[in-house]
């Protein structure tokens, strides 16, 4: 068997992360989320990495936290606490896209973890529950804000404060996923989506998603950032290609630069 952790695959410009822990059903243990952070890191620099995608072996997703790691001392928590945190910043905040594809179910840290990602792709047999209050927990890892945006306060506090166990039919009536797959398709339609991702314009994508990350603003301030970045992005190479691209009548090659 091997040791649990996550792989990185880099190919045609897109990164996929999978967790991989059998033993755990890739439970958010130190070894993957020390992983998970590292692979972060790679495809992030990698120059010819637009879009990454996160996903887990196994069949499933993610459990979650690593509950056999859980006891009263709350030393290693305050360790283990800031490592995920980084983590998460690193998704969030990241100029490249994120594409969570979800098989068998998402629990606790790791629904966190995938609505961490700015697309949520799920097969149709997949579930999704906010676990954390059943085991005497708030939950965490940007929760508490990634759901109220996608479904709204009030459907979040269902999720959120009884635990519930949310089927992918609902989640995807619910916004809480972006797209539904067949059992065993989600990467398959992730990578799609990913190739369409890095198909667009490196340097508007960042920007697209920087704005919505400062949400919510008021329309100063929206308006505010909207001028600083297109100010920049009128400058760029990309959008010479993409207006010769336009008058010319074909795809655009898009540089990021």
């Amino acid at each position: 068997m091997s040791n649990p952790g996550c792989s990185l695959e880099i190919a045609n410009g897109i990164a996929t992360i999978t967790m991989s822990d059998s033993k755990k059903r890739n439970a958010l243990s130190t070894p993957v989320v020390s992983d998970l952070n590292n692979h972060v890191d790679t495809a992030l620099t990698h120059p010819d990495v637009r879009a990454v995608i996160l996903t887990g072996a196994n069949g499933i997703f993610s459990s979650g936290g690593d509950i056999s790691g859980f006891d009263k001392d709350d030393i290693p928590l305050r360790r283990r606490m800031p490592r995920l945190h980084r983590l998460c910043g690193k998704i969030a905040h990241s100029e490249k896209p994120f594409i969570a594809a979800v098989e068998g179910g998402a629990f606790g840290g790791g629904l966190s973890l995938a609505l961490l990602a700015d697309q949520v792709v799920a097969a149709d047999n997949a579930r999704f529950c906010a676990s954390f209050v059943k085991i005497g927990l708030m939950p965490d890892l940007g929760l508490l804000s990634t759901l109220p945006a996608r479904v709204g306060i009030g459907r979040a506090k269902e999720i959120l404060m009884l635990g519930e166990d949310v089927a992918a039919v609902t989640a995807l009536e619910d916004g809480l996923v972006d797209e539904l797959s067949p059992p065993g398709q989600a990467l398959t339609r992730a990578m799609s989506l990913a190739n369409e991702f890095a198909s667009m314009a490196p340097l508007a994508l960042a920007y697209t998603k920087a704005t919505v990350m400062r949400w919510p603003m008021t329309l100063p301030q929206e308006l505010a950032w909207e001028a600083q970045g297109q100010g920049l992005l009128f400058t760029t190479d990309d959008l010479q290609e993409g207006r010769q691209a336009f008058f010319e009548k074909r795809k655009p090659n898009f540089s990021g630069s």
